[in-house]
């Protein structure tokens, strides 16, 4: 069946913007929900995307929504939650009860395709509330497979030029003249947002995908000391880094939690007693060459170039 229609839930957020361009480019018809129609304001000039302002937990909103539709993509993931065991509410409410309502009303509209992003990692029993949630979430979905054709994603940490990974970095360094670093050590293997888009956007037609779960990675194994010295030069502010014990990370994390967007969480802490690494195999599906980080970030990250003049123009114009 050539899918045409795409309900693209999360399709306002970082990953869900650039598959909604790719999808657009395609000239699919997609339709990203959204409860602030504000925040998907970028995408309202894509000419086939329909931007609908409405809350996708409603159960009866997103049974609207799903009918009709050729396939539906998942977007919705959260870095933070209130804490609960085995996970906090936000996470379980997030991560676990929206895709059991994605896969039950795309079962009762008869749309067999569904596309889940979830996390490497992911695993009902991980170190951390995230990595908890986002395995019972997938195996939420993988109940109905019987029922529904399903592919999960499971990325590595995404950069690109909105990411809050490596631009926290730079952010950092710009104001602290020595980055306190709780485990330096902790290993990932970031992915180009653009590479992970193109292997969602693939996948749609593909009907060898159906049923299989694909890890994302990008080329090259770095520990976040590395990736914090590589932005560091890049944006022409290195800074030295002091390595924290754990005892001293994990009250630093605990106190930047309580700030308003928090940048690190003590279970973001938990999450990095596991890798973020394609342990093996293929770091991308269907045969894609991952994008190296370093052909993309100095174009967003270093001081003058283009997106950075066009963000501070952004500021000074108050916009």
């Amino acid at each position: 069946m050539e899918i045409k229609n795409i309900l693209l839930i999360g399709g306002s957020g970082f990953v869900g913007s650039h598959v909604a361009r790719l999808l657009a480019g395609r000239n699919c018809n997609v339709t990203v929900p959204t409860r602030r129609r504000e925040r998907a304001k970028h995408l309202i000039v894509l000419p086939t995307v329909d931007v609908v302002e409405t809350d996708v937990h409603d159960e009866n909103r997103l049974a609207e929504l799903v009918a009709g539709k050729d396939a539906v993509i998942n977007l919705v993931g959260i870095l933070h939650s209130r804490h609960g065991l085995p996970y906090g509410p936000d996470f379980a409410r997030a991560h676990v009860e929206l895709p059991r309502k994605i896969a039950a009303a795309c079962r009762a509209a008869g749309v067999r395709r569904l596309l889940h992003v979830s996390a490497l990692n992911a695993d009902s029993r991980g170190p951390s509330q995230y990595l908890r949630s986002k395995g019972d979430g997938e195996a939420a979905l993988l109940a109905e497979r019987d029922a529904l054709d399903i592919t999960l994603f499971r990325p590595s940490v995404i950069f690109g030029p909105e990411d809050s990974f490596l631009n926290l970095f730079a952010a950092l360094q710009r104001m602290a003249p020595v980055l306190p670093l709780g485990r330096p050590g902790a290993r990932f293997q970031p992915v180009y947002v653009d590479d992970v888009a193109q292997s969602i956007a693939d996948s749609l037609g593909r009907s060898d995908s159906c049923g299989q779960a694909y890890c994302c990675c990008g080329p090259q194994v770095y520990t976040l000391a590395e990736l914090v010295r590589y932005v560091g030069r890049t944006i022409g502010r290195p800074r030295p880094i002091l390595p924290l014990p754990e005892v001293l990370a994990r009250i630093q994390a605990g106190l930047l939690e309580l700030l308003p967007n928090p940048p690190m969480s003590v279970d973001n802490l938990d999450s990095m007693d596991v890798d973020s690494i394609c342990a093996g195999g293929d770091p991308l599906p269907f045969g894609k060459v991952p994008t190296a980080l370093e052909a993309v970030a100095p174009d967003y990250l270093a001081p003058r170039s283009p997106l950075t003049r066009y963000k501070s123009y952004r500021v000074k114009a108050h916009r």
